[in-house]
């Protein structure tokens, strides 16, 4: 067992699977001889070489065509979009093409493609480079989607989403880029599709994401000294959701509240809160709570992410409120 960081994790995932099957291609701007915009593929291009790990222009749409015609003949492709807000100029390939072609050619094409993105939440760096739109990928069929929140999950997920036969959008938060975890060496997969009940509790289930689980914990923390126990759950896969477990967590605990670090309007807190109030509404002792960012578009300067981004102390407080 060692210890690595989030990113390090994602690196030696994509190393390792690009070892195990030749047919595993990086694809992106930035991706080989700088190293990936934030060091994230560093070595990979010294490894593989320029036929492997390819550096594009920046256009995100050729990006992802690329990547949906690689997939198409055979090859398991990885592209990387380097900040989620960019997914406006890619949304035809992504949502129109790689979501729909095994659908629309009765399966004789395979979409084993994986588009990697990023999100800069709490990272002060402006409107265009700080939303989480996880919600915009999640509305579609055919996509997969995933958001790890440790080190060992992030790894395991990526080497899942690299293996599997659909488009997988996988989601990293740059704020957790550095955030360490003692890694078994060797093979490790993580389902997608399959949620993490990272805290046991019987009095309330905090259903957390990316960024917010750390924060869910902390505050399960805190209000473990007042003899209240929180149950935390990470999806770690949006889409397809693992609803059965946050359902059994609800029916135990009786209360629910959603944390996200993506707005609450239409966004995947909502959906969530839907699915409980659908299949455990008669367990409730309270109505399910979201708690989230304002709906306004991120400012620049890190000096606003406690007034903006839930924390430790604005879960524990929502926690206490519910069980009022």
């Amino acid at each position: 067992m060692a210890p690595k960081n989030y990113c390090w994790a994602l690196i030696d995932a994509i190393r390792e699977e690009m070892e195990r099957d030749d047919d595993v291609v990086l694809i992106g701007e930035d991706v080989g001889a700088a190293g990936g915009a934030f060091g994230a593929s560093r070595g990979l291009l010294d490894a593989f070489g320029p036929m492997r790990v390819r550096d594009t222009p920046i256009s995100e749409e050729i990006i992802v065509g690329l990547g949906v015609g690689a997939a198409m003949t055979g090859k398991r492709p990885i592209v990387e979009i380097m900040f989620m807000d960019f997914f406006g100029l890619c949304l035809d390939q992504i949502c129109n093409q790689a979501a729909k072609m095994h659908y629309m050619y009765n399966g004789a094409f395979k979409m084993p493609l994986v588009i990697r993105t990023s999100t800069a939440v709490e990272m002060g760096i402006g409107p265009h480079h700080s939303q989480l739109l996880e919600s915009w990928v999640g509305h579609v069929p055919g996509l997969k989607v995933v958001m790890p929140s440790t080190p060992r999950d992030a790894k395991g997920l990526m080497k899942a989403a690299i293996r599997d036969d659909n488009p997988v959008v996988f989601i990293e938060h740059l704020a957790l880029h550095r955030n360490k975890e003692d890694i078994d060496e060797g093979e490790l997969l993580v389902p997608l599709g399959k949620a993490d009940v990272k805290r046991k509790g019987r009095d309330v289930t905090v259903v957390a994401t990316g960024l917010m689980v750390a924060r869910a914990l902390d505050a399960a923390e805190t209000l473990a000294k007042d003899g209240i126990e929180t149950e935390v759950i990470d999806p770690r896969t949006i889409s397809p959701l693992d609803i059965d477990t946050i359902v059994a967590s609800v029916e135990k605990t009786n209360r629910a509240l959603v944390v996200t670090s993506s707005m609450k309007q239409f966004g995947f807190g909502s959906e969530v809160s839907a699915e409980i109030m659908e299949r455990a509404f008669f367990h409730l002792d309270a109505p399910v709570q979201r708690l989230t960012p304002p709906f306004t578009p991120a400012p620049f300067g890190k000096h606003f992410d406690e007034y903006l981004n839930p924390n430790a102390g604005s879960i524990a407080d929502a926690v206490r409120a519910m069980l009022k």
